[in-house]
Parts: structure tokens; sequence; C-alpha cells
């Protein structure tokens, strides 16, 4: 059939339907859908990875400059920084630790160095970000949000030189701290809906009379807010006396507000789950500033929305999911520690399955956020800003650090919900909220952004059509569509067959690289991205533009792609690290937990696919036994735990890059008493031999030496240090209560009493 007999008889009349099928695109849309880059996500979209691709991506590394600031000024705001004291005493860090941050140009560590900044990479901003997290929920925030969306970064990318010279040394040096306003009470998510506003008029600035803005704005939930010297600020411009053009609706538009002119509000404080870092409302009344302070210039007036998507693909696959791989490090480490040293029923805890569980699903949440944290970076060291994946590290890092905390707290049980000095998971626990809602609520992110942005950006083809039915020269649009759409219809032709080929065989034919052990779960990822991308192709054609409003069906679309993503990751990890065999139970639990999200979400889409004739087609050719939902086996669930639960190179491998103190705090006291117990294991089974319990009894019958009781006795200690928590006195807790008497303390090294 010739070109133009198949565009009038088949292309034309679906490009009428698609035509009225598909919504308009708002000017907010689209300038999110151009934000970014795409990247793997393109691959996993074609339902025919190339892993070849994957593979060859050079793993992110540190320069020896950036490894000397993690080994020196890193580790020395982390060795002055006490959580509890910032948290509940202070309410703030301590004027020392301010000065430490800005004399060692933390606050500009992605300024180059040209601009007096420290000019590092993404991946050591953050390997940055993951170790002060490991410290204080409070100075990692307070470090990572001036190096994420801000004024550095849209200066960087968009500030005019005049603008980069005259700020970005200040923001270096810590001279001038940095805060973004974009959330507004009538405008959380749908940042479009804001109503601060900036009239374009004549006024006096600095006593010359200029064409300049007059600003009205009340901004909430900024972080640094409360401190900031230079606000950056989102606002719908408006020029109703024509003043620069003939439009009067200019829209999004971002420009720099010192906060010293007159009529900025600023200061108040927000107490965000009783996290201290800085973080408050401000408003604006009348305030006038001159068009040069619109970032990038008057020519970048109305291109705000545009200019915070690209930031954000950066920032957001960077800062949050740093903070989020570190934390459920932190819980591997940690409660794979005290389930080792605390006893019930005169056994460890982590010898009950009960508890291997959640061990297991910590350690490889840790694996896992870790390995996609990396390769994310690697990708943004190569400066590719991938958007549709930005977004999915921040939805499941943070979603799966509050599933490997919530693990953390009820295994440690009673320990971990008594606040006090002692408590070393009580502030990690409250900020999980926090992190969940901040740079795009996650319900939002998973239900519409993920699956809504990726299927138009990462899909072979969908954008080019979308373009040819939004082009206003309908016979050049019809042309460019029919090239598009048969293209399209070759590719999901395609699909068709080889995901019946390789669903029905159970992948065992797909491609996959040689990876040793894990050469199979590549074949599986190339089966579940054939099948995806066959059902995401069915549900776009059958829908329309009603896929995005069946957002329940998105999400579902949305969680596949992601653990496509995801267990990519923890494969390339796999790699990179030289396919450490003592690693593998982890790699193993990652993977088949990832497979029964795949498979579940795969069998849900099918039950629930409008179209059922359609539904029933795809569920013969890609479950045609029914979806199966396993998940990690007992086996890998026993072996996954044990990684950590012994000192070894592999818990130090899970666990790298966090912040070790040396101090007699709680975490000090943890590990130390871990180290003791695991090296007195054999002591303790000679014990258990002779069926005693009391080591000073072992020792007169012979059984162990003196020094092994010493030993085990030192141990015993150590452990009841640990188990301890605090109690306070009524009065110290509320002034309501008047001073009692003193009275005899129950312990005489009561941290908190």
């Amino acid at each position: 059939m010739s070109f133009s007999l198949r565009r009038d008889l088949l292309t034309r009349p679906i490009f009428a339907w698609a035509h009225k099928a598909l919504p308009p695109m708002s000017d907010t849309e689209r300038e999110a859908l151009e934000a970014g880059d795409v990247w793997w996500d393109a691959d996993l979209f074609t339902g025919n990875p190339d892993w070849s691709k994957l593979l060859a991506i050079a793993p992110a590394t540190l320069t020896e400059e950036e490894t000397a600031f993690l080994n020196g000024p890193v580790e020395q705001l982390c060795s002055m920084v006490d959580e509890w004291k910032v948290s509940w005493e202070w309410r703030d860090l301590p004027p020392e630790v301010w000065d430490f941050i800005k004399r060692h140009k933390f606050f500009g560590m992605i300024i180059p160095k040209d601009y007096g900044g420290l000019g590092f990479s993404p991946y050591a901003h953050s390997e940055v970000v993951r170790k002060i997290s490991s410290r204080s929920v409070t100075a990692a925030v307070t470090v990572m949000v001036p190096n994420s969306l801000g004024p550095g970064e849209l200066l960087m990318h968009f500030g005019t030189k005049e603008q980069r010279d005259k700020w970005l040394p200040g923001l270096a040096e810590g001279r001038e701290i940095p805060c973004f306003g974009l959330t507004s009470p009538e405008a959380g998510s749908d940042a479009a809906s804001m109503i601060d506003t900036g009239i374009i008029c004549k006024g006096v600035f600095e006593g010359k009379e200029t064409i300049g803005l007059r600003l009205n704005w009340h901004k909430r939930y900024i972080t640094l807010g409360p401190v900031a010297t230079l606000l950056g600020l989102a606002f719908k411009a408006y020029d109703p006396d024509h003043l620069i053009g003939n439009e009067e609706e200019l829209g999004i538009t971002v420009a720099l507000i010192p906060t010293d002119l007159p009529g900025v509000t600023i200061g108040h404080r927000h107490l965000p789950a009783m996290q201290v870092f800085q973080n408050g409302p401000n408003w604006g009344k009348d305030v006038f500033i001159p068009l040069d302070f619109i970032i990038g210039g008057r020519e970048r007036i109305g291109q705000g929305w545009k200019m915070l998507m690209t930031a954000l693909a950066a920032g957001r696959g960077i800062s949050l999911p740093s903070q989020s791989a570190a934390g459920a490090a932190y819980c591997a480490r940690a409660t794979g520690a005290y389930a080792r040293i605390r006893e019930q029923f005169h056994v460890p805890i982590a010898k009950f399955e009960g508890i291997e569980e959640p061990l297991a699903r910590i350690a490889g949440t840790a694996y896992q956020l870790d390995a996609a944290r990396r390769l994310t970076c690697a990708a943004l060291n190569q400066g590719i800003h991938p958007a549709v994946i930005s977004g999915i590290m921040k939805l499941h890092a943070t979603e799966r650090l509050r599933i490997a905390v919530d693990d953390a707290m009820d295994v440690h049980g009673g320990k971990a919900i008594i606040d006090g000095p002692q408590n070393y998971m009580g502030s990690l626990y409250r900020s999980v909220p926090v992190a969940i809602t901040v740079e795009g609520a996650n319900i939002l992110t998973r239900n519409l952004i993920v699956f809504g942005q990726g299927s138009v950006r990462a899909h072979p083809y969908l954008l080019e059509e979308m373009n040819a039915i939004g082009d206003p020269d309908v016979k050049k649009g019809l042309d460019a569509f029919d090239k598009a759409f048969s293209k399209h219809v070759g590719h999901a032709i395609t699909n068709v067959f080889r995901a019946w080929g390789r669903s029905w065989t159970g992948g065992v034919f797909a491609p996959a690289p040689d990876a040793g052990a894990a050469t199979g779960y590549y074949r599986q990822l190339s089966r579940y991205s054939t099948a995806f991308a066959l059902c995401a192709d069915m549900a776009l054609l059958t829908l329309g533009g009603a896929l995005k409003r069946r957002e329940m069906l998105s999400a579902r679309f949305g969680d596949i792609l992601s653990e496509l993503y995801l267990l990519s990751a923890a494969l390339k990890r796999w790699e990179d690290e030289g396919r450490q065999q003592a690693d593998f139970a982890a790699l193993e639990w990652v993977m088949a937990n990832g497979i029964r999200t795949i498979e579940n979400r795969l069998g849900e889409i099918l039950a629930n696919m409008p179209n059922r004739f359609v539904a029933v087609i795809l569920k013969f050719l890609i479950q045609p036994l029914g979806s199966n939902p396993l998940g990690p086996s007992d086996d890998v669930v026993h072996r996954c735990a044990q990684l950590i639960l012994e000192p070894s190179a592999v818990r130090d491998r899970l666990t790298a890059g966090l912040y070790h103190a040396d101090d007699d705090g709680p975490l000090a006291r943890l590990e130390k008493a871990f180290l003791l117990v695991t090296a007195n294991e054999a002591i303790e089974k000679k014990m258990r031999v002779a069926h005693l319990r009391d080591w000073s009894e072992a020792v007169k019958k012979g059984v162990i030496t003196a020094d092994e009781g010493d030993r085990l006795s030192a141990a015993h200690e150590a452990v009841a240090r640990v188990i301890d928590v605090d109690d306070f006195a009524p009065e110290v807790l509320s002034p309501i209560y008047k001073k009692r008497p003193e009275h005899k303390q129950t312990s005489p090294d009561r941290a908190a009493s």
C-alpha cells in the first residue's frame, strides 16, 4: 500500500478520532513533559531493553578532592551534631554548626569553582547527604536544600551572566542563605493554582524609576525560609498596562528576592512532625523589584514552570533518595545489631523467623535503594537529567524508607518508642512523613506522574504522535502522525508475539547478558518489560485520553515501570561490585520481591481494564496461568536476614558511607555491644552445651576460663547499656509540675534524668 493511500484510508480516520479522544494539553503539562531527559526508562518502555547499554554505564565515582571532603569536613560536621539536643533542647543547629557549614561551603557543593563553590559532582553531593543523614536529619536537610531546587541550581541553568556573578559567590561562601518559595495555601501539588502575583508596573528602586514587578505573595512550608537572605520566588506575572508586550497573563515566573526588601515578612517557623530544620511561611506585600531580578532576565518571564521542572529533574533524583537510602542502610545496621544482642526466651530475637522476615526486608531494601541511588547518580554525573526516573526515585525511595523504618521500629519494640538521648530511631521515624510529602506528594506522583509522564516521554512513538495531533497545520500534522503511527503499529505487533513467546516459555529464551548466577533475572526483566509495553499500548489504544483519569490503572502501570528500573539498578550493582557471591541473598530477595509486585500489578491491570475483550486477550498472552506472586522464599528470607547479623564485609558493603560515631552515644554503644556479643559466640556455645547461664558458675565449674568469663561480663554490661531507655523527672517534661524532692535513681548513669 502506498504512503498516500495508507494515510488517506487508514491513518486519517484514526487521526480524526485521536483529535477528539485526546484532551488538549495545558502549558504546564507540556512544560513538565519537555523538562529533563529520557534515559534507561526509554529502553524499558520499548519492551526489549538493551542490557549491554545498561552494563556499559560507567559507575559513579568520587574524585580525590570529593573523598577528602567526605573524610574531613563531613566527618567533622557529623561529630559536632547531637540530634537529641538539636531537636529537643535547642530546636535548631547550634551557631558553631551553622558557621562550620558556611565556612566549609556546604551550601556551595554544586556551584562551580569559578564562582567560589566546590564544584562537586551529583554523586559527591549524594554521598555527602547520605553520610550526614545517618547522623542528623536536621543537618542533612539544612545542607541538601540549597544544593537541590533553589536559587543556586536555577541561576546556573537559567541565570544571566550578571546574575551569576552577583549571587553565586555569596551563595557558595554562605554569605547568602537561599530558600525557594513555591507552595502556597491555595497551591500545593497543583502549582498552577497559585494566586501569588507580580504586576508589571513602573516603580522606584534604589532611587531610580524603572519598569519592574510589584509582588504580593503568601508562601508556606519553605525550608530555610525563616533564616534565608535570598528568596527564590515563583509567582504569576501580569502586564495589565502592556508595558512590555501585548499579552496580559504572562504565566509562572521565577525571581530572586533579597529578604531585606521593604514589604517582605519572614522569620516565623513551622514545626514539621517535630523536625527542627528551619522551615516556615513568608509573605510579601507590594514588594517592588526591577525586571532584572527575574532569573534569566526579562526574556524568561512566563518560563518559570519549565525552569522548575528542569531543575527538579536533577535535584529530585539526589537529595531525598540519598537521605532515604541512608535511612534504610542505617536501619539495617542498627536493627541487625540490636536483634543480634537482644534476647528473649534466652535466645537472640534475630533467631525467630518472625524477626527474620522484617530483617530481610530491611536488608533487601537497603541493597536496592543504594543500587538505584548509584545508578541514578551515574546518569546525573554524565549530564543526563532523567525526569521520569527522578520521580520514580523520590517516590519509591521515600516509600520504601517508610517500610524499613516501620520494620526497624517493630523489631526494636519499646527501645525505639521511648524518646530520650538513648533513642537512635525516633528522629528518623518522625522524619519519614516529611520526606514523603515534599517535592511532590507521593500519592500524586504515583497516580499521575510516573506513568502519565513516562508513557509520553519514554514511549518510542507516543510523543511524536501527540505533537502531530497538536500541530496547527493539519496536513503537516497528518503526515507526521502517519509516519509515527505506522511505526507504532509495527512495534506493537512485534511486542504481541514477543510477549506471547516470552510469557508462555517463562522467559527462558528472553535476551540476557552472561551475568553468572544473575542471568535468569535479566531474562525475567526482559519478559516483564515486553508484557508492560504491550499492556501499556493496549490501555492507551482503548482508553485514549481517558487513561489520564483512570488513576488507579495509571498507578499500577507506574509501579511496574518503577520496579523494572529499580530491579535493573540492583542487577547493575551486582555486576559493578564484581558479583559478590556473599551479597547474592540480598539480590535474590530484591528480585523475588520486585517480581511479585510486577505479577500482582499486571493481574490487577487485567482485572480492571474497562475493555474486557482486550483484557481477556492480554491475559491469554501474558498470564495464561494467572499471576504468580510468590515473593522471596523462606530460605531466601533467612539468608538475607543473616547478612546484617554478623560483622562482615557484606554488612559493611550494605551500610557503606554512613557515619560511624566513636563517642559514647547510643549508636556507638550498640556497635560495641554487637562486636562483643558476636565475638563471644563460641564462649556462649560452651555454656549452652553445659546448660549454664551464669558465667561465674561456668568459670567455677571449669566450663570457661576466667578470661572468657570477663569477656562475657563485659558483653552483658554493654548489652544492658544498649537496652536501657530514658526516663525523666516530671518537672523536666512539663512546667506544670512543681519541683519534687530528689529520689534515688535506679541507675546512676541515667543520661536524661
